[in-house]
């Protein structure tokens, strides 16, 4: 059956208001209401206590929560926006709260998010065949991303740090690059790092390495040689060793056992 366009109960924008802009629903809405601040300062006002909106804020109101929002006075409001409706179980992932705030501080993050959003206003305005449920998709993203970021609420240096790893995993890793690209010396980067996650960092870019392996030797034709390099080791025995570390077995056990 095909919808017609009132009957799909999500929409997207992205906004660039002065402080003369004011929204009031005291009755609130039948959907949720995401927001993401890209620049200035904007506000949500919950019987009487405020939320400020800054650069990397997030805010998302549930359903039926009264609604007074806006640019803060003498101020500039950049930021997206989509309404969805209540029927992602994603939400059930985060805390049981009228309005959720949350500070997005990794720069990887924020573009991440920033991208998502602009594809949910894209496919919306395109409205081409599929769009809601990419839409869907993208909002099911977003949400994840929430529950994932409130569940392990790590430094937002060692969360650029990950995403350097995990991004240049394939390329050869340098500790004293990665502690200058996220504003630290070497070592108080080493300590931080590994008070946060558990293992040094250049045990877990290993262990990104190994899992990868494992996933290639298993569902790809690929030797166990050719893993090695696919991963980024550039010494077929210094992999061997770390998959053994991270595994149990070397790879090429692995590989006959999957045969």
């Amino acid at each position: 059956m095909i919808m017609s366009f009132d009957e799909y109960p999500l929409l997207a924008g992205l906004y660039v208001k002065n402080d003369s802009y004011n929204e009031q629903r005291p009755q609130g809405r039948q959907d949720w209401l995401l927001t993401f601040t890209l620049e200035g300062e904007g506000f949500f006002n919950l019987q009487g206590s405020l939320s400020k909106c800054k650069t990397g804020d997030i805010h998302l109101l549930r359903p039926g929560t009264p609604q007074h929002y806006g640019t803060s006075p003498s101020a500039t409001w950049r930021f997206c926006w989509v309404h969805f409706p209540d029927t992602f179980m994603e939400t059930n992932l985060l805390p049981n709260l009228q309005l959720l705030h949350l500070t997005v501080d990794s720069e990887s993050l924020r573009e991440r998010i920033y991208h998502t959003f602009i594809r949910i206003l894209e496919d919306s305005r395109e409205r081409q065949e599929y769009w809601f449920e990419l839409c869907s998709t993208s909002v099911q993203e977003l949400l994840l991303v929430i529950a994932q970021k409130m569940h392990k609420n790590i430094d937002p240096r060692i969360e650029e740090v990950q995403y350097l790893l995990s991004k240049n995993m394939h390329q050869p890793i340098r500790i004293d690059e990665l502690a200058s690209a996220v504003g630290l010396s070497s070592s108080r980067l080493s300590h931080l790092f590994k008070e946060s996650t558990g293992h040094s960092v250049i045990d877990t870019l290993n262990q990104m390495r190994v899992k990868q392996a494992v996933l290639l030797l298993k569902h790809t034709d690929r030797s166990a040689s050719e893993v090695c390099y696919d991963v980024g080791f550039q010494n077929y025995n210094h992999f061997t060793n770390q998959f053994r570390k991270w595994y149990g077995v070397n790879p090429s056990v692995l590989k006959k056992e999957e045969r």
